[in-house]
């Protein structure tokens, strides 16, 4: 049997090698979900869901819809006694990557590959965006700064305003270039410069790690 732990690290291995140049940020909150995984694509986002031998179902339906409405592709990454009836599980257009252990090593293999994901809306993708990414992608496409509207309405305006080729390709560039170890102080600069008053940093309560089943 294959826990998560198990097949993490050797699926990350697996789709660098499958899709070239990505980057993958685990945990990512979307709706009232998180995706195990997104992988940025220099054009698209794939939103990846694992569920392990150990995993069941109670909770798929709620997350395909989120899963749905964030990533242009999805993928769902299955132990081999899911392999039989995950298609029965999520829409026609995620793909299925099946796991299992073989002479010591862990083998993947796609059962099917995602297709363009007709649901996603742009209003929920640009949320994986911090205000400064946001800011950057305004001042590429010469737009207004917007500095004293919020974050939703600064997105919205984006979408609504650039192209969404040429905007698909500038938010993978963000994520692409993002540094998790500043991002403290890459907020509080951007709240700074635009006359914003500094947030105080919180002391972030420790948590459990669980699987989502």
């Amino acid at each position: 049997m294959l826990y998560d732990k198990d097949i993490r690290e050797p699926l990350f291995d697996f789709l660098e090698e499958a899709y070239g140049k990505i980057r993958l940020l685990e945990e990512q909150p979307m709706g009232r979900s998180r995706a195990d995984i997104v992988m940025i694509a220099p054009e698209a986002l794939c939103g990846i869901e694992i569920k392990s031998d150990a995993d069941t179902y109670a909770r798929l339906k709620r997350q395909v819809k989120d899963y749905d409405r964030y990533y242009d592709y999805n993928i769902v990454v299955v132990g081999t006694s899911h392999a039989a009836h995950i298609s029965e599980h999520v829409p026609d257009w995620w793909g299925i990557i099946t796991v299992e252990p073989e002479d010591g090593k862990t083998d993947f293999y796609f059962l099917r590959r995602p297709l363009p994901n007709p649901g996603m809306d742009w209003s929920c993708k640009i949320e994986i965006l911090w205000r400064p990414e946001l800011a950057h992608i305004q001042e590429l496409n010469g737009m207004y700064a917007y500095k004293k509207k919020s974050k939703r309405f600064v997105a919205d305006k984006i979408v609504e305003t650039v192209e969404h080729g040429l905007l698909a390709r500038q938010l993978s560039e963000e994520l692409f270039e993002r540094d998790y170890t500043k991002i403290w102080e890459t907020i509080q600069s951007y709240r700074r410069e635009n006359g914003q008053k500094p947030r105080r940093r919180k002391r972030r309560r420790r948590m459990k790690r669980t699987k989502a089943i």
